[in-house]
């Protein structure tokens, strides 16, 4: 594999560019975006609403994501939602001449998929511009070769095919962040630091510096020096940009074929991947598809698109030699959500994990540093075992008191998303570290559903340190031995007098059962709140927020008491519950919790990602379905034309038997005779 690799030739870009092309302006307004597309170009005017986050979602919605090829092109922004409506369609990007889209502000929120710029590029983009850009999506661009900007004044700069420094795209870029713009992307740049044509910053911190777990994390595993296979620093801080040695890689089929292809065509068709024993694949995503998959789709071919992914990723893990998680032998479904498996199998305190998934900071609950890679990202670490990161500032959320009983993870994540700082995007790129009485006294699983969404945050990741429970989680959950989990802990606190940018601080006691209302997980509202009470036609309990260990016991907590009261689930609705693992189905058939569901009138499904990717039963299939769900985002289309709702467990369930959104109350049981 080396030596295909040093034998490639790389070199830089010109020092200046210059673009030739139209200008997109993806504004709040579908009619201006029509008028674009029909060869209209709009002069820049400040006073143009732009849309604001953009997810990739809109960007490439679930289904165009079964292609992983060129045909990407003809698809980006088909789920681009604009005062209710979808103006752009298949072709139109590519057939308009376009070579830079403008938007608004947090470009690229949500899934990692780099598909997403993917499609862009196969469409004739060559630049984004907005008021500020994601970080995952950012980074994926970069490692594409897409330029990126937050200056508007490139914008007629572009307009009149002026030569532009390419400076001017790299800004304070860090030392390798200009070295991958300057190669074209991260792949040739890869070969650079191979043939010693780059250098990668020396990191020279003193020892002595205060550190939060995550600096500590990141400094054990800095890469050195590659070739003489050195890692581990004394300190690192935010800035220091570098390499970290990952304990884990792993994706699922949504992002393994297209990663497949691109590693063949960088090392060769017959390389190996280094250290396969740490990389896992994951068939989670679309098992179910086949379920709700409309005709009009397979019409398009996107049924034999999809099963396409999965064979290609069957095939290569079976080339390769690497442990594939794959379809359940005997029915549909999966045999673990990705994120669920990773945390109750695989991560340990202290490890650096990656994924191809937005949702890797799940397993920060253990104490991992654990975050989402593009495709060329996770293909580059298939050849290094490395991944490169810019340490991100920290920000501390700390949550104090004691929350009351009906209130959940999720309610506290809801209310931290509706936060002016998150909805400002100060957060994006940043290190979430949550603390306090009231995270300490979280589960395990609990404290999963915090880190899990970091992503919707805009965070690099979201960790908890290590501690009691978190020792008696590995013995208990994993019978490893007490003195090896206390091992595991060992020194991963954050110092008294660590650098954090800012502390959020929220008082848990005062929290209430919470929902984040249709269109952005950042539209928190306490549900006694809500104007006027909201009927809902499905009620989805899954995913890897909704579908863990303790969520399934609260699920069967809210059950057992409507049960007792002589209530089941109304015919007019819809009710899914989804595990999230084997594993979790098997503890709730031992718990008697299945059955408990079954009698309720729930439908209960095989482990599986599902409706959370529009891509199982739990989807809506019209714009008025009103659905309530314990999934982690609802951008437009994320799970079917409907009005998404998110909430707990508690709260989906509860409202499963309510036939409107409604908050669950523990009562006592009544007393005997």
């Amino acid at each position: 594999m080396l030596d295909r690799l040093l034998a490639r030739e790389v070199s830089k870009r010109p020092a200046t560019v210059r673009l030739q092309g139209r200008i997109l302006f993806l504004t709040e307004d579908p009619e201006l975006i029509r008028r674009q597309l029909a060869g209209e170009d709009l002069a820049w005017d400040p006073s143009i609403p732009l849309r604001n986050d953009i997810s990739t979602d809109e960007i490439t919605p679930g289904w165009v994501c079964y292609y992983y090829d060129e045909m990407l092109g003809q698809y980006p922004y088909v789920g681009l939602l604009c005062q209710g409506e979808h103006p752009v369609g298949k072709g139109d990007v590519a057939g308009g001449g376009f070579v830079a889209a403008v938007s608004g502000k947090r470009r690229g929120k949500g899934s990692s998929r780099e598909a997403a710029p993917y499609a862009e590029r196969a469409a004739g983009i060559r630049v984004v511009i907005a008021e500020n850009i994601e970080r995952i999506y950012r980074e994926n661009c970069e490692n594409l070769g897409i330029l990126t900007s937050t200056d508007f004044s490139l914008i007629d700069r572009i307009r009149r095919g002026e030569e532009i420094p390419l400076e001017a795209f790299i800004g304070e870029a860090g030392r390798i962040q200009r070295d991958i713009i300057e190669y074209g992307g991260l792949l040739d740049y890869a070969v650079a630091r191979l043939k010693g044509l780059v250098q990668v910053p020396v990191v020279v911190r003193g020892a002595d510096r205060p550190m939060t777990v995550a600096e500590k994390i990141l400094a054990r595993h800095w890469v050195a020096d590659l070739a003489a296979e050195a890692v581990g620093v004394d300190a690192v801080a935010p800035g220091d940009a570098g390499f970290v040695r990952t304990d884990i890689r792993f994706s699922h089929e949504y992002v393994t074929p297209m990663a497949s292809t691109f590693w063949e065509a960088f090392a060769g068709e017959d390389a190996k991947l280094n250290e396969p024993d740490s990389i896992y694949f994951f068939r989670d995503h679309l098992a179910f598809l086949d379920q709700v998959i409309s005709e009009e789709k397979k019409a398009m071919g996107l049924l034999d698109a999809a099963h396409g992914l999965h064979d290609r990723q069957r095939e290569f893990a079976a080339k390769q030699g690497i442990r594939l998680h794959g379809e359940l032998p005997d029915r549909i479904g999966s045999e673990a959500i990705c994120h669920v498996k990773v945390l109750g199998d695989y991560a340990l305190p202290g490890q650096v994990v990656v994924g191809s998934d937005s949702h890797t900071p799940h397993s920060g609950a253990l104490g991992c540093v654990a975050f989402g890679v593009g495709t060329t990202a996770l293909v580059n670490s298939w050849a290094t075992r490395d991944v490169r990161l810019r340490v991100p500032a920290s920000v501390r959320i700390e949550i104090t008191g004691r929350k009351p009983d009906n209130v959940t993870a999720k309610d506290m994540m809801i209310e931290v998303l509706r936060h002016p700082y998150v909805r400002g995007g100060e957060a994006i790129g940043k290190i979430l570290e949550y603390t306090g009485e009231a995270v300490r006294a979280l589960s395990i699983d609990e404290r999963a559903t915090l880190t899990n969404m970091a992503a919707e945050v805009g965070g690099f990741t979201g960790i908890v340190a290590p501690d009691e429970t978190t020792i008696e989680w590995l013995v208990s959950h994993r019978g490893m031995p007490r003195a090896e989990a206390e091992a595991q802990a060992v020194g991963m606190y954050s110092d008294d007098d660590a650098e954090y940018e800012w502390t959020m601080t929220i008082d848990a006691s005062q929290l209430r059962p919470m929902v984040a209302t249709p269109g952005d997980p950042g539209n928190g509202v306490a549900i006694d709140e809500l104007d006027g009470e909201v009927a809902v036609d499905i009620v989805y309990a899954g995913s890897c927020t909704g579908g863990k260990w303790e969520d399934i016991e609260m699920a069967a907590e809210v059950v057992r008491q409507a049960l007792s009261e002589g209530r089941r689930v109304p015919d007019s609705i819809q009710a899914w519950l989804q595990y999230g693992s084997l594993e979790v189905e098997e503890f709730a058939l031992e718990q008697g919790y299945h059955d408990l569901f079954v009698e309720a009138g729930i439908d209960v499904l095989p482990p599986g990602c599902g409706a959370c990717i529009n891509a199982g039963p739990g989807v809506s299939f019209d714009a008025d379905t009103v659905t309530v769900s314990s999934i982690n985002r609802n951008f437009p289309g994320r799970s079917g034309p409907g009005q998404v709702y998110l909430a707990s467990p508690y709260t989906v369930l509860a409202s499963a038997f309510a036939g409107k959104i409604v908050p669950f109350e523990h009562k006592a049981p009544a007393a005997a005779g």
